[in-house]
């Protein structure tokens, strides 16, 4: 009989994944990971997410010495603008300069979702197509005042003020936020770890 868990490790300090883990009913204990995002040369977005996503929940495996064996779930995302990965703004002015490249463009947002076992992992890629209103420099100067863009990628946030900004999304709006739900509900009923309707199959 496949064991069932009723938490999981989570190797991230976002506050939108934690938010959107309790929506999902998943018990979960936060774990530190020390892995290096830096882009290779030439690597594609796609490589560049899924790279960082399981290299996340490997660097946090390595800290679980002496720990319950449980799951451990990571995730990365980034925006992706003319297949270039744009990431976190540095600062106030570096946010400015993404959304003007954004504005009135199309840009994918991909995240990539792990699942680390004890001898195995699960991995799974989403991508949404985000449609940017054309913007004023002003505009989008009063945006980055609010702080609101740091420590997001792309430099706003769809669940935020950041929402105002974007004409239509094609695909998932949880991806967009940091973590698509019904994918990693489907990860954790693979991982046979408990969550809100998993007492329902």
């Amino acid at each position: 009989m496949v064991p069932s868990f009723s938490k999981i490790y989570l190797a991230s300090g976002s506050p939108r994944r934690q938010e959107l883990l309790t929506q999902l009913g998943v018990d979960y204990i936060q774990i530190e990971n020390n892995f290096d995002e830096t882009r290779l040369p030439k690597e594609s977005p796609k490589d560049y997410v899924e790279r960082v996503a399981l290299g996340k929940a490997q660097s946090a495996k390595q800290k679980m010495d002496g720990m319950a064996v449980l799951p451990i779930l990571s995730a990365d995302t980034t925006v992706v603008h003319n297949n270039e990965p744009l990431g976190k703004p540095d600062d106030l002015e570096h946010a400015v300069e993404l959304l003007l490249r954004l504005s009135g463009e199309r840009h994918l947002v991909m995240s990539s979702v792990v699942i680390a076992m004890e001898d195995t992992f699960l991995q799974t890629t989403v991508e949404t197509d985000v449609q940017f209103a054309a913007l004023k420099e002003k505009t989008i100067r009063a945006y980055c005042q609010t702080q609101e863009p740091l420590g997001k990628a792309g430099g706003y946030a769809i669940q935020g003020l950041g929402g105002s900004l974007i004409e239509t999304i094609k695909g998932s709006y949880t991806n967009v936020v940091g973590l698509p739900i019904y994918e990693t509900r489907q990860l954790l009923e693979q991982a046979k770890v408990q969550f809100a309707l998993s007492s329902l199959d």
